[in-house]
């Protein structure tokens, strides 16, 4: 099972962690500079819940937007 929204298809981003380092100009220093950049990913809030889906329970991960929408069936 993919680790993407069941409704919105929501899932991870790609980015960068970037460290700096030195003082800002505006503390006194000559400014701060990017030393390193490493890949990174930015996962989205997911939550496994069981809903309805077809008429049936199913267990699927579902984003705290559409929890909060209320887009979906819970199953008991």
């Amino acid at each position: 099972m993919l680790k993407k929204c069941f409704i919105c298809k929501k899932g991870e981003l790609k980015g960068r962690s970037v460290v700096r380092k030195g003082m800002a100009k505006k503390q006194g220093g000559t400014g701060s500079k990017i030393v390193r950049s490493t890949k990174r990913k930015f996962f989205a809030n997911l939550h496994k819940m069981r809903i309805l889906v077809n008429g049936h329970p199913q267990k699927v991960y579902i984003c705290a937007k559409c929890i909060k929408k209320g887009a979906f069936a819970k199953a008991k």
